[in-house]
């Protein structure tokens, strides 16, 4: 029986980070990695180009980003913060630059690999043992440590980190089992549902826009009343880019409500309400139509829209606000406008579902935060173990955070095994 003082399970981020920060530590450590090679999510992030990191002035915007869970990585934000991250990255040869309309950190190559070079090259430095195509079956915990068993061998360790990552793309390995590894070793597993997931709709008109992007849009997940008398909700809310798909709706702004839609027990309910252009209030957008109308009277309101929007776009905007866009300006009525108004200020977008864990960048759910200690990762329920990464239950929007978010975690836990 093999035995080690630390097993790392799981090559992902918090998976390498954390690995290699023990070891550094001159432990006696062990990596164990389900897949050919690790880090193949690393690979696939950012569109191939690993957007790494956040631009943020302190710690403190990385947690609020992440709403009431984030208070949980004050510390592991302090061990190994976002600046931090950018500098292990160039003092490895790997520069990044800064998008600085989205404040997205990426490498400067645009390559995910060569993050991961780095990743995989300290690890080596480390003295880590790295074991691939090694799935964990099954985990027993007992008085001086754990057993694990793999298809290979029976390994003991003094400490495990579990490092699995949630459910999605589950194409890279990603599939949940660490859910079931907590669950057994005694922890409450919150049920992962997706975020960052692209959304559904029955619309076809949706459909029919596909490949359209609107880059400032401000989109609500709203829940209609159930009861007479009473208002929608508002589920969630987000500006940003808004992209229309062949199966419905994703972009930035999309993405970032998702949450509120697969955590939904009735998705199908649901709407997306929409304001295309966020910076012009109702008021001050009727104006300028009306003027654009009193100017050339004989002239069409087709174009009107078209100083905002994708002639498509208007078209369906004019669609949608059942207003002829052959209408000559003289003949525009304060009515027509108010309805065009309100299709572009308040479009609603019937929501049906989800694309799921195939599609999701990022798992909602997990293990609850209450059962892990945050000062050093470990389980407050069983000594010895420690949980990382997207395993946990916290997941944070679009741009960076959740890598950092693993990043993190993986480095304290590291650190403190």
């Amino acid at each position: 029986m093999d035995s080690w003082e630390i097993v790392i399970v799981g090559g992902g981020p918090a998976g390498l980070m954390a690995a290699t920060r023990a070891a550094m530590h001159g432990k006696q450590t062990l990596l164990l990695e389900k897949n050919s090679r690790p880090g193949i999510k690393i690979l696939m992030s950012g569109g191939t180009r690993c957007n790494l990191t956040h631009l943020v002035a302190n710690d403190r915007e990385i947690v609020e980003a992440f709403g009431s869970s984030g208070r949980f990585l004050f510390s592991s934000l302090a061990a190994f913060g976002p600046q931090d991250l950018i500098d292990l990255m160039e003092s490895e040869g790997v520069p990044t630059k800064i998008e600085h309309e989205t404040g997205k950190v990426f490498p400067v190559s645009d390559r995910a690999k060569d993050v991961l070079t780095v990743l995989l090259r300290r690890l080596q430095k480390s003295g880590c043992a790295l074991a691939m195509e090694e799935p964990l079956q099954d985990i027993y915990s007992h008085e001086n440590g754990f057993r694990l068993v793999t298809p290979k061998r029976t390994i003991f360790a003094q400490k495990i980190l579990l490092a699995t990552g949630g459910q999605s793309y589950p194409a890279c390995g990603t599939t949940g089992d660490g859910y079931r590894w907590a669950s057994l070793l005694k922890h409450s597993v919150i049920p992962p549902r997706t975020a960052l997931v692209p959304v559904t709709t029955p619309a076809a008109w949706v459909t029919e826009l596909q490949g359209i992007t609107i880059p400032d849009v401000f989109v609500r997940v709203i829940e209609p009343s159930s009861k007479a008398g009473s208002k929608p909700r508002c589920l969630a809310s987000r500006r940003g880019s808004f992209l229309f798909t062949h199966f419905g709706l994703s972009g930035p702004a999309v993405l970032d409500v998702s949450r509120a839609i697969s955590g939904h027990p009735q998705p199908k309910t649901l709407i997306l309400d929409c304001d295309f252009l966020p910076d012009l209030k109702a008021e001050k957008l009727e104006a300028i139509i009306a003027a654009e109308c009193t100017s050339d009277g004989q002239r069409q309101v087709e174009n009107i829209l078209n100083r905002w929007f994708p002639r498509r776009f208007s078209d369906t905007v004019f669609q949608q606000a059942q207003v002829s866009p052959q209408c000559p300006g003289s003949e525009f009525s304060k009515t027509h406008r108010r309805q065009l108004i309100q299709t572009i200020k308040q479009l609603a977008i019937p929501v049906s579902g989800t694309l799921g864990f195939r599609k999701a960048e990022v798992t909602a759910g997990g293990v609850s935060l209450d059962e892990v200690d945050s000062r050093t990762m470990q389980s407050k329920i069983v000594p010895g173990l420690y949980i990382a990464g997207e395993l946990l239950d916290l997941d944070g929007p679009i741009g960076g955070y959740n890598f950092q978010a693993a990043f993190s975690t993986g480095y304290l836990a590291g650190e403190s095994m």
